[in-house]
């Protein structure tokens, strides 16, 4: 860890790059920066006191004890870094370029929000034992003992997180019921009938999924339905989504969109001066699918920093107008996904979606707009680079599983 840097008075005045938030997005910020040549302090703020981790093995290595965390393989002493860890950012004052912190002022030049995003509670739930969460080290550190002592286990939600959870508790023995409130998995984020043979990898993996089923409370060993039906559970993990994690700057005058996230614009600009936002905790607009987008996923977290670095270290800031792309591993296979298929009219599926592996295409006017690839990688390669380009696809060519998607476009139109 670098040297902090002190100012007469015993604060610490960083100036230069400060970032907020020591994820994917933070870290990754920070290394692009030096990267690309900007050679004035850079200071890291993160509220967990863990050195900086990567988050998607925590439903994976992490959970089952395969690793005993996911740092990233950062050396940020060599690269000049400022880590300011286990320190909790409680407001911005834009005016004097402060942040405020339980240590103090923290000045910076140009602030980064990298705050990610934090996992919605059950109502009701809050202080009942035995129900977790799952985002952080700590979080994985609490539950790893119930997947050693093989607990029933009681998931709520069908989603991504709930998906990976399930997978990795029945790799450990445990009995797990599924509790999800939709009438199928990913409800909000895939069509039914893309998730109907989804469904069927639950009872695959021995897993129970009770779809069209709200809980009503949670107690201590038991999750009771709103039609009557208690579930034993031994623990209950809790995985029905996520919202930026931006109530800290409730009062700053930085703008916020209906579902909390900093509201930047196409460079990544916030509302306020000399401030950017990354990753999960930022929404952007984007040309490409003509609205606003808020991208929970990894790679997000990836590129958005890119663009930052460039136009902070080159001074011209750029368009920031990605195809949204993010992976799951679940029940022995590989999801991915790459575009988004809201306003498509068509969907093709290449292949049989009871086989081990799949692909559907979604299309706009032709034009391929999405792609969801089932252990099929070799689509999504071929698939996300036709997103990228806006390419016109032949339907009945790109519905034969044995031609290559990318001699399935159209020429000459």
């Amino acid at each position: 860890m670098s040297e902090q840097t002190q100012d007469p008075a015993g604060g610490h005045r960083p100036g230069g790059v400060v970032i907020v938030g020591a994820g994917m997005a933070g870290v990754q910020t920070a290394v692009a920066l030096r990267e690309q040549g900007f050679a004035g302090p850079v200071t890291l703020v993160g509220a967990e006191p863990h050195q900086p981790y990567d988050r998607p093995p925590l439903s994976k290595a992490v959970l089952l004890g395969k690793a005993e965390d996911s740092a990233f393989d950062v050396d940020f002493e060599e690269l000049d870094i400022t880590l300011r860890l286990g320190l909790d950012v409680t407001g911005l004052r834009a005016g004097a370029h402060e942040l405020d912190t339980l240590e103090g002022p923290v000045a910076y030049d140009v602030l980064v929000l990298a705050t990610g995003a934090e996992p919605v509670a059950l109502p009701g739930s809050e202080g009942v034992p035995g129900v977790h969460l799952l985002r952080t080290l700590d979080d994985a550190a609490r539950l790893r003992p119930v997947l050693e002592r093989q607990h029933d286990v009681v998931v709520v939600g069908a989603g991504w997180i709930g998906a990976e959870f399930t997978t990795a508790a029945r790799a450990a023995g445990c009995a797990v019921t599924v509790v999800e409130a939709a009438d199928h998995p990913l409800a909000g984020t895939m069509p039914a009938e893309v998730a109907a043979p989804m469904a069927g990898w639950y009872a695959e993996s021995g897993a129970e999924l009770l779809t069209g089923a709200r809980v009503a409370r949670v107690e201590q060993g038991a999750v009771h339905l709103t039609d009557g039906r208690v579930v034993p559970a031994g623990a209950v993990v809790v995985g029905i989504g996520a919202r930026p994690a931006t109530a800290w700057l409730a009062g700053s005058g930085i703008a916020l969109g209906p579902d909390g996230s900093v509201t930047a614009d196409r460079s990544l600009r916030t509302s306020l001066p000399d401030v950017y936002a990354v990753g999960d905790c930022a929404s952007f607009p984007s040309d490409r699918y003509g609205e606003r987008l808020l991208v929970h996923h990894w790679d997000n977290a990836l590129q958005g920093p890119r663009a930052v670095a460039a136009a902070l270290a080159g001074g011209e800031a750029g368009t920031y107008d990605p195809v949204p792309y993010f992976w799951s591993e679940q029940f022995g296979r590989f999801v991915q996904y790459a575009g988004r298929h809201t306003g498509a009219d068509t969907l093709l599926w290449r292949g049989d979606p009871g086989d081990p592996s799949w692909t559907v295409c979604w299309l706009r006017r032709g034009v391929l707009v999405a792609v969801l690839a089932v252990s099929r990688p070799r689509d999504l390669a071929q698939g996300r680079k036709l997103v990228e380009a806006g390419a016109r696809i032949d339907p009945a060519r790109a519905a034969d599983s044995s031609v290559p998607l990318k001699s399935t476009v159209l020429r000459g139109l």
